[in-house]
């Protein structure tokens, strides 16, 4: 449905160029929910906007649905334009305006009747579970409540694409939530298609079922979001991850403690990563009947990402070392991820 085709976007401050998108491919399915995440300055704002062309391209190819947007002339692009919705991190409403003039302002030209529009508004309100605000205005509204009318008004037009760029940012961990439910369901009800932008891999795990992870203009890893969270490959892929399932927190907690991160003899601190039926398996169990290995579990979680479990421990191996040498050949065998974060042998650690 999108096709970036070798995109750069270079800005000019002055006598210096500044490259903010170096040859970006990217393409997203019709029905996707993608991803797009990275640090402040990584690009990714930049990128969403080439789609719409809100941001021209200095090279490269931008298709949706077919067309090359770069080729269309003002007047054809503000039609296909319509195709795509966009919301941001802070609503950008008219404060001025009530609720419903916010959402019928898209709809301004749009050749419907006063009566279609009010009747396509209370549509929009009541999808996005407003319906008892038509006439409240935007200063009377959470900050949930304001993105909700923000996705409203884009969605006015009937978009096939709904871009989203930081639009979670602003708001509270539970109102976050509520809001990528909220897409999630605009998803799989009008089918729409979702690229989302955001610095949280927290955002990815909930909705995403790809992602692509951008660093310095440039993607450096994409893939389906559980083959990302489960196999990550780069190091910034590898940062966002275990800062979403807080397995570096809870490392570090270890790490700060003298009863658990003291090893004992022939004792080392390993971390495990498993996916899909894995979780379900009794692995652990199995390494003291198989490898007289004793383990001492200091950490769990288990996640769902895209209907998957997937699940993070740090916990302790104990026994001699051949026998956990053989105890981590046998979980590596198994596709366990695993991960020798401290030892402690004879003599010291």
């Amino acid at each position: 449905m999108i096709d970036l085709k070798n995109v750069s976007v270079t800005f000019r401050q002055g006598n210096r160029e500044i490259p903010a998108v170096k040859n970006v491919n990217l393409s997203v399915d019709e029905g996707d929910i993608y991803g797009i995440v990275g640090y402040s300055g990584a690009g990714k704002s930049t990128l969403v906007r080439v789609i719409n062309l809100l941001q021209v391209p200095t090279a490269g190819t931008v298709e949706v649905n077919g067309v090359d947007y770069t080729t269309l002339k003002p007047v054809e692009l503000r039609t296909k334009r319509k195709s795509i919705g966009m919301i941001f991190q802070h609503f950008n409403l008219m404060n001025s305006r009530s609720i419903f003039d916010n959402v019928a302002f898209s709809l301004k030209y749009s050749g419907k009747t006063k009566k279609e529009r009010r009747t396509k508004v209370n549509e929009l309100l009541e999808l996005v579970g407003l319906e008892d605000k038509i006439d409240a205005y935007p200063s009377q509204l959470s900050g949930g409540q304001k993105q909700r009318v923000a996705i409203a008004r884009a969605l006015a037009n009937d978009p096939k694409i709904l871009l989203c760029d930081e639009a979670t940012s602003a708001l509270d961990p539970k109102t976050t939530l509520q809001i990528l439910a909220l897409l999630k369901k605009l998803n799989q009800q009008l089918g729409l298609t979702i690229v989302l932008i955001t610095h949280e891999m927290q955002v990815v795990k909930e909705v995403c079922n790809k992602v692509a992870v951008m660093e310095e203009g440039e993607i450096i890893e994409r893939g389906d979001s559980i083959q990302i969270f489960s196999q990550p490959q780069r190091p910034l892929t590898k940062d966002f991850i275990r800062t979403a399932t807080h397995i570096d927190q809870a490392l570090a907690t270890i790490l700060n403690s003298k009863s658990f991160s003291a090893l004992a003899e022939n004792e080392w601190l390993v971390e495990l990563s498993y996916v899909g039926d894995q979780t379900s398996e009794p692995l652990i169990a199995e390494l003291l009947t198989k490898f007289q290995v004793t383990t001492n579990i200091l950490y769990g979680n288990v996640e769902i990402i895209q209907d998957t479990p997937f699940g993070s421990l740090i916990v302790t191996f104990s026994g001699e070392e051949k026998q956990r040498q053989a105890a981590y050949d046998y979980l590596v065998d198994q596709g366990i991820y695993i991960n020798i974060l401290k030892k402690a042998e004879k003599g010291g650690i």
